[in-house]
């Protein structure tokens, strides 16, 4: 298990471009760091990156899509990706991770109520997200707080590095969806 480190206060805002390798850190020590270095890591599935400042530099420039990061004493810890389709009143959640350090203290859920509210904000009836399906621990986590499956699924890009080198054949992602309600809101773990 990971050693958890104190933190100060949890502020959670939009991250600003000249936070994005500070991010990329993050993202990548959360999911690519190695056995026993945080439950989230897919380290097993994937090696290789998880995401590069190219990436993310793109996401943040979407006028459709909010990076958010979770601070404590001055250092990005965490943070979450969300876009808005007005089309359809949906919301895309993704690219949830935490330092592996302090993982185990709810800054995940805080980061997921955040952007459930700012998903309601903006006129959203439902938020999605995908995730790997074999990553049945990471889907329990998100039935937890109220996600369903679709029954949706699409294959995992083999042969794009930017997204990883996998380890195993037949992955895919499936998408998992939430009705938000302006009473809607995430329990914090234990």
């Amino acid at each position: 298990m990971a050693e958890h480190v104190s933190s100060g206060p949890l502020g959670i805002r939009p991250a600003t471009p000249r936070e994005i390798d500070e991010v990329v850190a993050v993202v990548n020590a959360a999911y690519r760091a190695g056995e026993g270095r945080g439950w989230t890591t897919e380290a097993d599935l994937l090696g290789g990156q998880r995401i590069d400042a190219t990436m993310l530099s793109e996401l943040i420039s979407s006028r459709d899509t909010t990076l958010l990061v979770a601070e404590s004493d001055g250092r990005i810890i965490g943070c979450c990706a969300l876009t808005i389709r007005q089309s359809d009143r949906t919301a895309s959640f993704g690219l949830l991770a935490v330092d592996p350090l302090v993982q185990g203290g709810a800054v995940g859920s805080q980061l997921l109520e955040a952007a459930e509210h700012q998903a309601t904000s903006s006129g959203c009836i439902r938020v999605e997200l995908d995730v790997i399906d074999v990553r049945t621990e990471l889907v329990a986590w998100y039935r937890r707080r109220g996600f369903a499956p679709t029954g949706t699924t699409r294959p995992f890009p083999y042969g794009d590095e930017r997204f990883g080198l996998p380890k195993r054949a037949h992955l895919q992602f499936m998408t998992l969806s939430k009705s938000l309600t302006p009473s809607t809101h995430v329990t914090a773990e234990p």
